[in-house]
């Protein structure tokens, strides 16, 4: 979807239509959920403060976000793509992979299928939403991301290898900015430098993702798309209004956190090993502390012990607490035979 929230508030409220907007909070320690393309224009972007959205756009309307209503047309998007494929393995609210190899409309093209699917979101919700359509996921979110927004792309099996080399490696789906800097580092700036390195090359310098960037490098993705995806983590964190130094403050703003969490992990039935503690300073530094057992925790009282645990850790601090969040990962479902298992001394 394109610029999904902001979309919607205009989408709702005609006196946005045509303003540079901004989702989140307006408060010196709000932070940027979405923003409309005309508010990026001005270089507006997600999870910036809002005080620095304001600076770089002085005329940026703040909306507060409603996720009830996103919630609800993200719904109303997926019944459309389940009318053309039972193999959507969605993303986020706003972003899914379908593989629509055989499509229940039965349209010749992944390509017309892609069109007939952006035409019935106009049409239901109003809003626009772009597409990449390629023969694996990986090239499929690069085209995606060509004719932004209300676009689509496609990249053709002989088009594939030649397409990622033309494109800088910061852009690849799971290159971050760390490993950008990385690889530029090493010389590699482009899909052309990486594919022009050997995959004991980049083993050496990237580990076990080393043979990914190979296979990227060439096109190459074997990823199915997955309807059975399981989440790999749940979090909450919170930016606080004034900055945080005690330690019982702490303590108190680390509860609702846990219990976001736990709401969400109950209604889906997770259990989960590691529990992640992120704290972001005043100075805009940020850290995590993370904890993980051999077996998941055998409750939401044990997960937030382990938050404490680790927010001790890093008591007493210098400067104050502008941040914290709590993140629990390393699923595995209610019911699985790893929690029949019996944790014997040795």
């Amino acid at each position: 979807m394109d610029a999904f929230y902001a979309s919607v508030e205009q989408r709702d409220d005609p006196l946005l239509r045509g303003q540079p907007v901004a989702v989140g909070g307006s408060s010196q320690r709000g932070v940027v959920a979405a923003a409309s393309y005309e508010a990026r224009a001005f270089g507006v972007r997600s999870a910036m403060p809002s005080v620095t959205a304001r600076r770089r756009c002085p005329d940026l309307v703040f909306v507060k976000p409603r996720f009830d209503v996103y919630k609800a047309v993200s719904g109303e998007i997926r019944e459309i793509f389940a009318e053309h494929t039972d193999l959507i393995e969605p993303l986020s609210l706003d972003e899914a992979y379908l593989d629509v190899t055989e499509n229940r409309q039965g349209l010749p093209t992944a390509t017309m299928v892609a069109e007939r699917i952006r035409s019935a979101i106009r049409e239901r919700t109003g809003l626009t939403a772009s597409a990449g359509v390629s023969y694996n996921k990986f090239l499929a979110k690069l085209a995606c991301e060509q004719k932004k927004p209300d676009g689509l792309f496609v990249v053709t099996p002989a088009m594939g290898p030649g397409f990622v080399e033309t494109l800088s490696v910061g852009k690849f789906h799971g290159v971050g900015p760390a490993t950008e800097k990385r690889m530029a580092a090493l010389g590699i700036r482009t899909g052309a430098d990486l594919r022009a390195c050997s995959l004991a090359f980049l083993n050496a310098h990237f580990g076990k993702a080393g043979g990914h960037y190979h296979d990227i490098a060439r096109g190459i993705d074997e990823r199915p798309v997955r309807p059975d995806r399981i989440r790999k983590s749940v979090g909450a964190e919170k930016t606080f209004f004034a900055d945080l130094h005690e330690r019982e403050a702490m303590r108190k703003a680390i509860r609702p956190l846990v219990a976001k969490v736990r709401r969400h992990c109950e209604t889906h039935r997770l259990l989960g090993r590691t529990v992640t503690l992120k704290v972001k300073f005043a100075d805009f530094r940020i850290i995590t502390r993370s904890r993980s057992g051999a077996l998941p925790f055998a409750s939401f009282e044990a997960v937030e012990d382990a938050a404490f645990q680790l927010l001790d850790g890093v008591l007493p601090v210098e400067k104050g607490v502008r941040l914290l969040g709590v993140t629990l990962s390393a699923f595995e479902e209610d019911g699985s035979p790893a929690l029949s298992q019996l944790a014997l001394p040795l």
